[in-house]
């Protein structure tokens, strides 16, 4: 069957983990390529050679500009729906779409059957919601794989030879904007909290893309019980006949949703009688972390597993198999009865809030690129839990600031400094404030690259700062 891309002129905007795979994608399908990308440094040059190789066009440090002839924009996450080349795009009458819509739109031209969607979003937790997703539905010996914004290419997986039973989707805000015709066989959102709005514009633009990804779901819209704008998102959804809500709770579970009963993660949603039955899945201790938002992660990907016919069984031995990703709470080392915890991928306050409400007391440490956050939520809601705090990169006045104004007893240690040192410093810092018992922990709320060139080498300073304390008397995992 000829694709409906094929002979199509199509400008894919933007390189990297999106880009580079959608423009391989669509000059495999026939599709005439050009592809536009703002940054020309020594990366996206190799990308080019490589796609030049194809057959495909690569403008470097030219996205502003719609390439004459251009029938179909499909657009990388990163680019905002602002830009120039989308305006132009606009006034030429030129559809702009996402690498998700179209991957979308591929799987009706295979000639086997197209593996549903359970689909994740939210903005914190995604990448290890479905990463739990996964191993549970592996558990259960179905054939899966952990896709999209997890930075598995979704193209890959769908025009591979591979056959899959069901997908585990992880979906950013951004990737949702650009992608109307997805529907999910069930699907997410584990929370909102204001991020990306330089993207969106405004929080509740923010939440209706994130909403999106309820839009057509055939089984269950799972939400958080605890967030009831995640609630309103499903009640305002266009879902198949027959869809249900889901909740899922820190708290003990009523009709139609998951919780937790002690240490007991449960099942009230997917048993005969929702009213007086309740179904064991996992203990809290099957769990890499007994974190609370780790919890709730776990009770999503049940509940999406679950809609989608999963045993109990399974649920409790995929989250037992389930390993946490680097950076993601951590736990480095111990030293003088002290715990380091790496969370370098908290990079907003909403992520911090729930890594600083896992530990007390705690020796934080904190800073970086705010994005335009503000901090004196985060610092009122933890303040109790503050045995200190050691303050790095561009914005940490804000931190500082919030810090004084909502737990002046807390002390600070404010770090000028942005050289390779800085988190060996920052270390250091802790130690003298920290107590045995306590916890230090990198949970900085704030991306990382004023400092680093992302969350991942952040952590690894902070990992590396910690090992050379004291080796000898240092107790790993």
């Amino acid at each position: 069957m000829t694709s409906q891309y094929a002979g199509r002129r199509i400008t894919v905007a933007g390189l990297g983990v999106s880009g580079v795979p959608a423009a391989r994608a669509l000059r495999g399908l026939g599709a005439l390529v050009t592809v536009v990308n703002g940054s020309d440094g020594e990366r996206q040059r190799a990308e080019a050679a490589e796609l030049e190789a194809l057959g495909i066009t690569v403008r470097l440090g030219d996205g502003a500009t719609l390439p004459e002839g251009t029938e179909l924009v499909v657009t990388t996450p990163g680019w905002k729906p602002t830009s120039p080349l989308f305006e132009a795009a606009a006034q030429a009458g030129v559809k702009v779409v996402g690498d998700v819509e179209v991957a979308w739109r591929l799987r009706a031209e295979q000639d086997r059957p197209a593996a549903p969607w359970l689909a994740v979003t939210g903005t914190n937790g995604k990448t290890t919601t479905v990463r739990m997703l996964a191993a549970i539905l592996e558990a259960a010996g179905l054939r899966t794989a952990a896709v999209g914004n997890i930075g598995v290419s979704l193209f890959d997986v769908i025009l591979g030879e591979r056959e899959y039973d069901v997908l585990a989707v992880e979906l950013s805000s951004y990737q949702l904007h650009w992608a109307p015709s997805p529907r999910a066989h069930s699907a997410t959102v584990l929370n909102l909290a204001p991020d990306h709005l330089d993207w969106h514009g405004s929080m509740e633009a923010y939440a209706a893309d994130k909403g999106r990804v309820y839009e057509g779901n055939q089984v269950a819209c799972v939400y958080n019980v605890a967030d009831p704008a995640t609630e309103e998102l499903v009640r305002a959804a266009d879902v198949a006949e027959g869809c249900r809500a889901i909740g899922f709770t820190l708290g003990t579970p009523g009709p139609s949703q998951l919780g937790l009963v002690d240490d007991i993660l449960v099942d009230r949603a997917f048993v005969p009688d929702r009213q007086r039955q309740a179904q064991e899945l996992a203990q809290v201790s099957d769990l890499a972390s007994p974190a609370p938002h780790n919890i709730a992660n776990a009770l999503a990907a049940a509940a999406l597993a679950r809609a989608y016919g999963v045993p109990p069984a399974a649920v409790r031995d995929g989250l037992r198999a389930f390993r946490p990703e680097s950076h993601r709470i951590e736990h480095v080392a111990t030293v003088d009865r002290v715990d380091f915890v790496d969370d370098s991928k908290a990079t907003n306050t909403h992520a911090a809030q729930a890594s600083l409400a896992a530990y007390e007391p705690v020796v934080w440490i904190a800073g970086g690129l705010a994005k335009g956050a503000t901090f004196d939520e985060l610092v009122s809601a933890s303040a109790s839990r503050l045995r200190g705090a050691v303050l790095i990169g561009a914005d940490r006045a804000l931190i500082r600031d919030a810090l004084a104004r909502h737990a002046p007893q807390v002390p600070v240690v404010d770090l000028d400094r942005t050289d390779t040192g800085a988190m060996s410093a920052a270390v250091q810092a802790a130690v003298g404030l920290a107590e045995p018992g306590d916890t230090v922990l990198l949970a900085p709320a704030c991306a990382s690259m004023d400092m680093f060139t992302n969350y991942n080498k952040r952590g690894e300073a902070f990992a590396d700062a910690v090992r050379a304390l004291a080796p000898g008397r240092a107790a790993h995992e």
